[in-house]
């Protein structure tokens, strides 16, 4: 071993924390950026802790729509729980430090929520399409037993994909540099900063990653292509308002989340930048948790109205 490679050694060994720049070095921004992102994380909590317990409570909303719904909370709090209050003592502190360990924890747990998502939108737009499309047969079709397949399905995935990854990238070795140019433990931002040969684990990320945003969107595609063509058919004008109503809040959630996704996933390469990045990763990984349980609360009857009932409980029991 030459005199450099022991010195990529002993740098390599001695990589036992990681540094996160956060989302921007003005101190200037720090003190309303901090206020900003823990107005939206609380707001995050509340609603989506709400929309689980609502969902549970209230008997007119245990049906397989707001099963997925309740799981859809779940991801949401945990992928911002993951990397909100990390990120905000960017804010606070003059180095934000993560161990090596935590680092590792963090990446693979946000991948397991994120990817849960996916699957759980699709299995909500697969929801949709049998009760406009297969009416008569939605009681069979998407039974309790179905409803669980289509949720620990996505979970089990999800874990194995996420432990693969970040056990594949954090076996390799890093270059001494602990600094991350972003406000989380994410895979781009680490492959920068390793040493090894990064080829082979840029083309898995690049397959998982396709296969998971293409599959997820084909199922929502396909599914929404065939509820147009079912309400086109209906000659019913409430009908189609009622079918439309129903995918309403699903449609908005799909079109922000995947429009985010697709917005980093598909821009030139040359234009590709971290800082592009952490906006748009802002967006999706704080912002979208937030917005979920509000389009579905604002937008959806039902929800309004077992929130109404559960109120007008509460208030007669203290009374």
């Amino acid at each position: 071993m030459n005199h450099m490679e022991q010195q990529n050694h002993t740098a390599v060994t001695h990589v036992t924390e990681f540094i996160l720049l956060g989302v921007t070095d003005n101190p200037g921004l720090k003190a309303p950026l901090f206020a900003t992102f823990l107005i939206i994380y609380l707001v995050t909590v509340i609603g989506n802790l709400g929309m689980i317990l609502l969902t549970h409570v209230d008997s007119k909303l245990h049906t397989p729509m707001y099963f997925f719904l309740r799981h859809l909370s779940i991801t949401d709090i945990g992928y911002s729980t993951v990397i909100g209050p990390k990120m905000m003592v960017n804010f606070v502190v003059n180095e934000n430090t993560i161990s090596y360990n935590w680092c590792a924890t963090q990446l693979a747990t946000f991948e397991i929520f994120i990817i849960s998502e996916l699957f759980i939108l699709s299995a909500m737009a697969y929801d949709r399409y049998v009760a406009i499309c297969k009416p008569l047969f939605y009681v069979v079709i998407m039974a309790e037993k179905v409803c669980w397949v289509l949720i620990l399905i996505p979970y089990l995935y999800s874990t194995f994909v996420s432990l693969f990854l970040t056990i594949k990238l954090f076996t390799l070795s890093f270059c001494g540099s602990n600094i991350i140019s972003y406000f989380y433990c994410d895979c781009l931002p680490l492959i920068s900063i390793l040493c090894s040969d990064t080829h082979e684990l840029e083309l898995i990320i690049l397959i998982f990653s396709g296969c998971n945003l293409l599959s997820s969107l084909l199922i929502v595609l396909v599914s929404y292509m065939f509820i147009l063509v079912t309400i086109f058919r209906m000659n019913s004008t409430d009908g189609r308002y009622k079918a439309f109503s129903t995918c309403g809040s699903h449609l908005t959630v799909v079109v922000v989340f995947y429009g985010t996704l697709l917005f980093i996933y598909l821009q030139p390469k040359y234009s590709h930048t971290f800082d592009i990045d952490k906006m748009a990763s802002v967006f999706y990984t704080l912002v979208i948790p937030m917005l979920n349980p509000l389009i579905y609360s604002l937008r959806n009857k039902e929800v309004k109205g077992a929130l109404k009932r559960i109120l007008t409980n509460q208030s007669k029991m203290l009374t």
